[in-house]
C-alpha cells in the first residue's frame, strides 16, 4: 500500500522580527506549526526568538536596504518551501521635541515605516498573485489617523502604509490574496520604553494575539484592541480648528 503523502507546514516571513510584536507574532506562529523565516536587523535577538524553535529560520537584513528585498525574499521562500503568510512589523518612531525639525530623524522613520514596507510589499505581491493565495499583512497604527502635533513623519508614514495597504488590497482581492491592515493601539515595546503617559497600553503578547485573531477571520482592518476602533471615530470627528488645539 503506498503512503498519503503529507501535508506540509503552513509558511510565514515576518520582517521586523527581533523584538516587540513581530518577535511575539514569530513564536506565536511556530507554536500553531508553521516554518517562519524571521528577519530583522539583530541576529542575536534574532537567536534569542528562535532559540528552541526548529521550525524558525533567521536572516540578518535592514529594511533600509531596499534593493536587497527581491533577493532576500527568494531565498527565504526556497528555505521555507514557499510564504503562505507575510507580516511587515518593522518599524520605528524617534523622540522629536515640540519645537525640532529634523529632517534625517524624518527621513528615518519614513524609510524604514513606509518604504520598507513598500519594497517588501512589492515583492511579495506578485508572488501571491501568480500562485493565487497568501496573506498580506502590514502593521500601520491608530497614530496614522490624524495628523497630531508630536510625531509628524510618523504619523504620515503610518496614514501612507494605510492606503498602501488599501490600494494591494484592492489590486490583489480578484487574485485569491487577502491584505490585512493592521492599527494597534498603545503597545508596550522598546519602541514606546520610557513613555509613561501611554494610555490603555497593552503587552507586545496580547497585541500578536489580536493580530493572529484578525488574520484569522480575514479582517480588512484591525484595531488592535477593538476599542481604539472607536477612539478613532472620535478623533475623526473632531473638527480641525479643535484638534490644532489639542495635545496628544
Amino acid at each position: 500500500m503506498s503512503k498519503t503523502p503529507s501535508t506540509p507546514p503552513p509558511t510565514a516571513l515576518v520582517v521586523g522580527a527581533s523584538s516587540g510584536m513581530g518577535a511575539e507574532l514569530v513564536r506565536k506562529l511556530a507554536d500553531r506549526g508553521y516554518r517562519v523565516a524571521a528577519l530583522a536587523r539583530r541576529q542575536a535577538a534574532l537567536d534569542e526568538v528562535a532559540a528552541g524553535r526548529e521550525n524558525v529560520l533567521t536572516w540578518t537584513h535592514d529594511v533600509t536596504d531596499s534593493g536587497s528585498v527581491p533577493e532576500q525574499f527568494e531565498a527565504c521562500t526556497a528555505a521555507l518551501g514557499g510564504c503562505d503568510l507575510f507580516i511587515y512589523a518593522a518599524g520605528v518612531m524617534h523622540t522629536i521635541g515640540p519645537d525640532e525639525y529634523d529632517t534625517q530623524k524624518d527621513f528615518d522613520q519614513l524609510a524604514v515605516n513606509l518604504a520598507g514596507c513598500v519594497a517588501w510589499g512589492n515583492a511579495v505581491a506578485p508572488y501571491m498573485q501568480s500562485k493565487r493565495s497568501g496573506v498580506l499583512v502590514g502593521i500601520s497604527s491608530i497614530a496614522g489617523d490624524r495628523g497630531r502635533k508630536p510625531f509628524p513623519a510618523y504619523h504620515a508614514a503610518k496614514a501612507a502604509v494605510s492606503t498602501y495597504l488599501e490600494s494591494l488590497r484592492n489590486r490583489l482581492a480578484g487574485h485569491g490574496v487577502h491584505v490585512c491592515t493592521i492599527k494597534p493601539g498603545t503597545v508596550h515595546t522598546p519602541m514606546t520604553a520610557g513613555m509613561d503617559d501611554l494610555k490603555w497600553p497593552i503587552t507586545a503578547e496580547a497585541a500578536a494575539d489580536g493580530i493572529l485573531e484578525a488574520i484569522d477571520k480575514r479582517k480588512n482592518t484591525a484595531y488592535v484592541p477593538l476599542r481604539w476602533r472607536f477612539v478613532s471615530l472620535v478623533i475623526q470627528a473632531i473638527p480641525s480648528f479643535v484638534f490644532r488645539r489639542l495635545n496628544f
